[in-house]
């Protein structure tokens, strides 16, 4: 004699067979952005090695041998520079496109070095995991140091680069720590845009949060008012953590068109020349 299910069971069954497949799912989605959250990360320019800087005569190329890689640096050089900006630039684009502002730098007295990531720009490679990102920072201002002994020494980050520049900061004390567009950490970003992502998975956490407190000399944070990508409270809770910090937001200023609004020039060129008066 043949049974037949009832409607209820049939229902019951239905459900876990759909949960099961969503759960599949799920896991692989969190399994495919273990591996290749990179791509989420890092949107880089690359530019040919035979594309040429026109930016002036005092602008200089060089490059710096990590393991694995090189990496492509620019480097603006004044005849008398009162000190040195360290920039640590966005998630995309290239140095083509971020060594931008040299007239700042220029009337301001100091020199600018900026360096593509790994597989950005001229640089080959390929990023592979925060440790690698930080040594790579940090062999490049290693490349540079010497020449400013004595001298001002500013670490700059933006977006992306605000937590490289927090770490290399940690380790360096410089005199000076810019971060405009900063995340209180990428684990708090992630957060926000990715919520449905448990934590632990993102190999990227980048925690200026923890780092932050801990830096000895002056901070400047920027933001841009209408910055929707990493919103102004990320600074707001960064300042919390750090109250004598310099708080500077932006009227009107997004994400990406932060560098052409003059309350950010005018941020900038006041605390470099704090650093080094006439």
């Amino acid at each position: 004699m043949t049974s037949v299910e009832s409607p209820w069971r049939r229902r019951v069954r239905w459900l876990l067979q759909a949960t099961s497949t969503l759960l599949l799912v799920y896991g692989g989605l969190l399994a495919l952005l273990w591996w290749k959250q990179e791509a989420l990360l890092f949107v880089p320019q690359k530019l040919p090695a035979e594309h040429r800087f026109q930016m002036g005569s005092d602008v200089h190329e060089s490059w710096v041998d990590v393991p694995g890689a090189r990496l492509n640096l620019l480097h603006l050089q004044l005849p008398q520079a009162k000190g040195v900006v360290f920039f640590l630039h966005g998630n995309g684009g290239s140095l083509d496109n971020w060594f931008v502002n040299l007239d700042l730098y220029r009337r301001a007295g100091f020199d600018l070095v900026m360096l593509d990531y790994r597989g950005y720009g001229k640089s080959s490679g390929r990023i592979e995991s925060e440790a690698q990102l930080h040594a790579d920072v940090r062999a490049a201002w290693n490349a540079v140091a010497a020449r400013y002994t004595g001298r001002p020494r500013v670490f700059f980050g933006r977006s992306l680069g605000t937590g490289l520049a927090v770490a290399l900061a940690h380790e360096v004390q410089p005199d000076l720590t810019v971060l405009v567009s900063p995340y209180f950490s990428m684990q708090a970003l992630a957060a926000e845009h990715y919520p449905w992502v448990p934590g632990a998975l993102l190999r990227y956490p980048l925690r200026s949060d923890l780092l932050l407190p801990q830096l000895r000399g002056p901070v400047l944070l920027v933001h841009g008012e209408r910055d929707s990508l990493i919103e102004p409270s990320h600074s707001q809770r960064l300042l919390a953590l750090r109250p004598q910090s310099r708080y500077v937001v932006v009227p009107g200023a997004g994400h990406n068109d932060l560098q052409g609004f003059a309350a950010y020039a005018d941020a900038l060129a006041v605390s470099l020349a704090a650093l080094a008066p006439p």
